[in-house]
């Protein structure tokens, strides 16, 4: 049979280890609460570049010249 002292001594240890996992797990939460609203600023700039972007500018049926598209060093 354990001693009531080891006893007392392993229940510190676990509430020791579920504090340090609760923390953990709080910081966790904020780190998806920032990217979350990362992810929802990137979707309303993509959103807001489309409305900017040229109708045509999809290419969808224009022909282009792909010369007009090289970089100017060639």
């Amino acid at each position: 049979m354990t001693s009531p002292t080891n006893t007392e001594q392993r229940i510190t240890e676990l509430e020791i280890k579920a504090s340090f996992a609760e923390d953990q797990l709080d910081q966790l939460d904020k780190v998806i609460v920032r990217q979350q609203q990362q992810i929802d600023a990137l979707i309303r700039e993509i959103a807001a570049l489309r409305q900017q972007a040229p109708e045509g500018a999809g290419g969808a049926g224009v022909p282009r010249n792909l010369r007009d598209e090289l970089p100017p060093h060639f």
